[in-house]
């Protein structure tokens, strides 16, 4: 009898042990699902890029999560080093998820979480003194490796606009000349951006829903190595700056009211939010971090809105028809004025082998300027400001033509092609409303 009481004591041991064992790992109590996980997750991530952001002056390019989160960054400046020991903490802990089984918006989101902070990571060992090749930042901050191209790809772009443009004297003095002839006046231009921003959201709103309270304000600065600047603030409403320090071109209305407003950085963030922040609570979308493959996505829709907004000869006409009479300008030269632009911004790699020989130590500030005169058909004022830029940016280049091109290419290859209007519109809004990182275009 001893012997059986031992027995079913032992047996009734086992039982409840068994289902301890079995409650703690039923549907009911199991560890939180991945999305919640992910949640903790990104609240970390963001008081980490607010950390950055202590450190440098140009890193949280946005933020509209809780005051809280900023006033801590601001009276508690994390060191460097345990700014890093934190990334790498979660870093690991990212890994260690799997998102197989996840609806597509979920693996998109762990993706990017794992790249934002990877390039995190890699800001803030930079910042603590690691030197990295122009190739090597372009990596490790926007996960594309940019291409690089010979002295002759640029000379045969300047042997076909030399071909085109009139006048005497160099090529660059040449283009600007003829630019001169389409600098919108000062008592003009508040009018001129202000129509183009409006034709802009009136395009855009034809095949994207807005919210009914995003806005923007209009500002104009001077002393920037930017022609324009988007500082969104959240719920849904953006500070739009133009940079005079320069002429202001005709073209620039376009390219600024497209690429600042409507459908680039102010339709984007308005998604990002409405989609993300609001609807699901993904707080890693409150923060931007400039230095950051997001970058890469926001500059190359917002390049590559233009042509979607204005396709085929629609800007040409836009510009000729309704911004130049209303510039005061003489509209008859515009055909020739357009092909020039597309010819010039193929042009727009030479900034990144500037950057990259400026960057890597091949060349001085002076030989980068002269290199950009020469090769980017530059005026010595406006490749000067481009090596501003570059000072002040780095490998942030890449993402206005190969963040243009990648995006292009990605929307074409679902269909969204020059012919298909209605479909790259579709495909566009798809792009700017998902966490889809650079290294997801290719």
């Amino acid at each position: 009898m001893k012997y059986h009481k031992q027995l079913l004591l032992a047996m009734s041991l086992l039982i409840v042990v068994s289902i301890g064992y079995t409650q703690e790992c039923s549907p009911a109590t199991s560890m939180p699902d991945l999305n919640s996980r992910l949640n903790k997750i990104a609240e970390s991530y963001v008081k980490l890029v607010l950390a950055v952001g202590q450190h440098d002056s140009n890193y949280v390019d946005a933020y509209y999560g809780p005051q809280e989160w900023l006033t801590a960054a601001h009276q508690n400046k994390k060191p460097l080093n345990v700014i890093e020991q934190g990334a790498l903490s979660l870093a690991a802990e990212l890994d260690s998820l799997n998102s197989a089984k996840e609806e597509e918006v979920l693996q998109l989101r762990l993706q990017y979480l794992k790249k934002q902070l990877s390039s995190l990571i890699a800001r803030v060992e930079v910042l603590g003194g690691k030197n990295l090749t122009f190739d090597e930042e372009a990596k490790a901050y926007y996960d594309v490796i940019p291409p690089t191209f010979s002295d002759e790809h640029f000379l045969k772009l300047i042997a076909e606009l030399d071909s085109i443009v009139p006048g005497t004297g160099s090529l660059s003095e040449r283009i600007d000349k003829f630019r001169r002839q389409f600098v919108i006046p000062s008592d003009k231009l508040d009018t001129v951006f202000r129509a183009t921003i409006f034709e802009c959201r009136a395009r855009t709103k034809k095949h994207i829903a807005l919210p009914e309270n995003e806005s923007f304000k209009l500002e104009y600065v001077r002393h920037k190595s930017w022609g324009g600047y988007n500082w969104y603030k959240g719920n849904c409403q953006s500070l739009i700056q133009i940079n005079l320090d320069s002429p202001a071109f005709l073209e620039r209305a376009i390219d600024l009211a497209a690429h600042e407003g409507y459908p680039g950085h102010h339709v984007y963030n308005c998604l990002l939010e409405t989609e993300f922040t609001r609807k699901r609570g993904w707080v890693e979308f409150t923060t931007y971090a400039l230095f950051s493959p997001q970058s890469l996505i926001a500059e190359g829709t917002a390049n590559f809105g233009i042509d979607v907004a204005f396709p085929g000869k629609q800007r040409m006409e836009f510009e000729r028809d309704v911004l130049c009479p209303l510039a005061g300008l003489d509209g008859n030269q515009a055909e020739i004025h357009s092909k020039i632009q597309v010819l010039v911004a193929k042009l727009g790699y030479a900034n990144n082998e500037a950057a990259r020989r400026y960057l890597n130590g091949e060349f001085s500030r002076e030989k980068a300027v002269q290199w950009l005169i020469r090769y980017g058909a530059m005026t010595l004022q406006r490749a000067q400001r481009a090596v501003d830029f570059i000072d002040q940016y780095r490998s942030y280049v890449i993402n206005y033509n190969l963040g243009e091109d990648l995006v292009e290419q990605f929307i074409e290859r679902q269909g969204g092609t020059a012919d298909k209007p209605e479909k790259r519109w579709e495909e566009f809004k798809k792009l700017i409303s998902s966490p889809r990182l650079p290294s997801g275009l290719q």
